[in-house]
């Protein structure tokens, strides 16, 4: 498994579902701009300048909104995860 250096955090991206209406695909507009993801592990966080170490926001199984063109993929087994810093996440679903 990998564990994420930082604010670093590992997400499980989601797979939209393709729309059909009478058999025309309708592309989602959504999935050029953001994406969802379950965060999958979580670094240690930041430290400041004093040496403090700020704890990340997020946890291991939140389900997370975050900018498609952010972080990098890389594989792990047959799976594919996201590495992103904790600021590029836009938003906790609840």
């Amino acid at each position: 498994m990998l564990k994420p250096l930082g604010d670093r955090v590992v997400l499980s991206v989601t797979k939209e579902k393709e729309q059909k209406i009478g058999g025309f695909v309708i592309a989602g507009a959504s999935e050029d701009k953001t994406k969802t993801a379950a965060v999958v592990a979580v670094g240690e966080g930041t430290r400041t300048l004093s040496g403090e170490l700020v704890s990340p926001s997020l946890s291991v199984g939140d389900t997370v909104v975050f900018e498609s063109y952010s972080g990098v993929e890389v594989k792990d087994g047959d799976e594919t995860y996201v590495i992103v810093r904790e600021s590029d996440v836009l938003a906790i679903l609840s």
